[in-house]
């Protein structure tokens, strides 16, 4: 079976998200977790929790920030409050979230490991298994002909970005409030604002660049959609696909999840054609951001290219 995950920014755009199909919703705090839709209120999470159980699906909580000291000090009191409200699982990048809850068995959650560009091979995902995660994501920047050849070695679920933004560099300096500073403006700095990047050599680019308190992120001019490939990506073994809407916002984000909801059941009935994701992947093409590219990252590059 294929699970569909999608991140949400609001209790009614979870319900929405739901409706359409959707078996896991990702949120959290921007404390803790990394480029989320939105940063939800500790009252918010626990009606989220409330009406995904409500609906028999899965609740999945980002806690895959890089935890610097002030932020770990504050870790344990998080995890109480996620062990509180029966939160089914955490996206955990940093070992010493997982040394926590290892060390305190009643912080303890069902992990999935999630350290963005580094997890790359089926020896390290399998590595994270053995240590008690229940399923992985995988580097964005992994191409689909290494992910054959990895995927009868994992032992874990592992995550493929199916459709969203993709980070290209997390500083954790405040390279805006910085830049502002030396040029004495005062402007804003967060997602909300819009900024981007770039190229003076290609004025296509599009970097979207925003600021919170993991430092700066930068994404790549395009989101990835992977719609006319999901059909490989079932055939090779990789059954949970992530829609990340941290740059997709609002209403068309539900209804893409719908595309990728009705593409799902269409290859589970083995009733999949090229046609379908030739017209699916124009609905989600017309839905996307008209401000921001789509394309299929590094998804059909030459492994050797990459380096």
């Amino acid at each position: 079976m294929i699970e569909l995950k999608a991140t949400c920014e609001s209790l009614t755009q979870a319900q929405e998200l739901l409706a359409v199909g959707v078996d896991t919703l990702v949120f959290g705090e921007e404390m803790f977790g990394l480029r989320l839709p939105a940063d939800s209120s500790r009252e918010e999470q626990r009606e989220l929790v409330e009406v995904i159980h409500a609906a028999g699906k899965t609740a999945e909580v980002a806690v895959n920030g890089i935890m610097h000291p002030e932020k770990m000090q504050r870790l344990p009191e998080y995890l109480a409050f996620l062990k509180e409200i029966a939160v089914d699982r955490v996206l955990v990048g940093d070992p010493g979230i997982v040394y926590v809850m290892k060390k305190n068995p009643e912080l303890a959650l069902p992990f999935v490991y999630d350290a963005e560009t580094l997890v790359t091979n089926a020896r390290q995902i399998n590595f994270w298994h053995k240590k008690g995660a229940v399923g992985a994501v995988l580097a964005r920047e992994v191409p689909f002909a290494e992910m054959v050849k990895m995927a009868p070695q994992l032992a874990i679920p592992t995550e493929v970005l199916v459709y969203g933004a993709t980070c290209i560099h997390q500083s954790k300096r405040p390279l805006l409030e910085n830049y502002y500073r030396f040029t004495k403006q005062d402007e804003a700095v967060t997602r909300e604002r819009g900024l981007f990047l770039s190229d003076p050599q290609d004025e296509n680019t599009h970097y979207s660049i925003y600021e919170d308190s993991h430092g700066t992120h930068i994404f790549a001019s395009n989101d990835v959609s992977l719609m006319e490939q999901v059909g490989e990506l079932a055939e090779a073994g990789f059954t949970t696909w992530k829609l990340d809407g941290v740059l997709s916002p609002g209403a068309n984000f539900v209804k893409i999840a719908g595309c990728f909801d009705k593409a799902r059941h269409l290859l589970e009935s083995g009733n999949w054609t090229v046609a379908d994701g030739a017209q699916l992947a124009a609905e989600v093409q017309q839905l996307h951001p008209a401000n921001r590219g789509l394309d299929t990252g590094f998804y059909g590059i030459d492994p050797k290219k990459i380096r």
